[in-house]
């Protein structure tokens, strides 16, 4: 549970001067113990998703920079052995990337995804729903130890507030996860802080920030901004993901009205020996 705002100031840091006016420009809504109003559905714009580090326009897909933002050229500061394994991840991608076999995303690509989520928030308490393979965090505060030595793929989540932004401490993240598609991937010992703060009525940004002394020489940063669903009645619809007759996994998107999904119960309860 998140408790009431902090009195630590936001983290100064170098971002562009139009975006800090913004922030200290915009007074977010608030809930009845100050804190700001985060609730809604929400979803990343850019093409991330794909490759983190940026990558070109593909069909149907626009061109994307890298959200790499620290370092400053946009790359992922790997350890030499760390580089050759995204490599050999990048060349089995159409069949190793742990998304298309129907893994839980994992922390941060969950955000990155095309797909939208929701934030859940009463005072106190704060959720995150998310459109693909059921996946959910709760975020408790940060007075609460975290699970150490339980590994999650949406990892343990702990947060507080440092004036009007929501700082989140994920820890306990298995090495099952990837960060895209491109293969870039981290190890068991993934800590990851994310920033979530309200640029205007309808605008976040995020940031996430990623340390694993396995994987990377250093910590580095993310940032890109999410968007507000105002659609009357706009919601989330959960995916799923089923054993196909090949034997592969597959995703079933329920915005596509050709993935209708038929069972026979009776044959399915034989199968597994649990119906006479």
């Amino acid at each position: 549970m998140i408790l009431a705002t902090s009195a630590i100031a936001a983290r100064a840091d170098a971002k562009p001067q139009s975006a800090e006016a913004r922030v200290r420009s915009y007074s977010p809504p608030r809930l009845s113990d100050g804190t700001p109003d985060f609730r809604g559905i929400w979803q990343a714009q850019a093409t991330a998703y794909l490759n983190i580090e940026g990558h070109a326009a593909e069909v149907g897909v626009r061109a994307s920079p890298s959200i790499v933002v620290d370092p400053a050229d946009g790359r992922i500061p790997y350890l030499p052995d760390a580089l050759k394994q995204r490599a050999k991840n990048y060349e089995s991608r159409a069949t190793s990337d742990p998304a298309i076999n129907c893994f839980q995303a994992g922390v941060p690509r969950a955000i990155f995804l095309p797909t939208p989520f929701q934030i859940f928030q009463s005072v106190g308490h704060l959720a995150i729903v998310y459109t693909d393979n059921h996946s959910y965090r709760i975020v408790l505060a940060s007075s609460v130890p975290h699970d150490d030595g339980i590994d999650f793929f949406m990892g343990d989540s702990r947060g507080h507030w440092e004036a009007d932004t929501l700082v989140v401490d994920v820890t306990d993240l298995g090495e099952e996860t990837w960060l895209d598609a491109a293969g870039n991937y981290h190890s068991d010992q993934l800590h990851v802080v994310e920033r979530y703060t309200l640029l205007g009525p309808d605008t976040m940004r995020y940031e996430a920030t990623m340390t694993d002394p396995k994987v990377y020489a250093r910590p580095w940063t993310v940032r890109l901004l999410l968007d507000r669903d105002r659609r009357p009645g706009a919601r989330i619809n959960e995916d799923e993901c089923i054993d196909g007759p090949d034997g592969v996994w597959h995703h079933v998107s329920p915005l596509d009205p050709q993935a209708v999904l038929h069972h026979d119960y009776p044959a399915e309860l034989a199968r597994e020996g649990n119906h006479p």
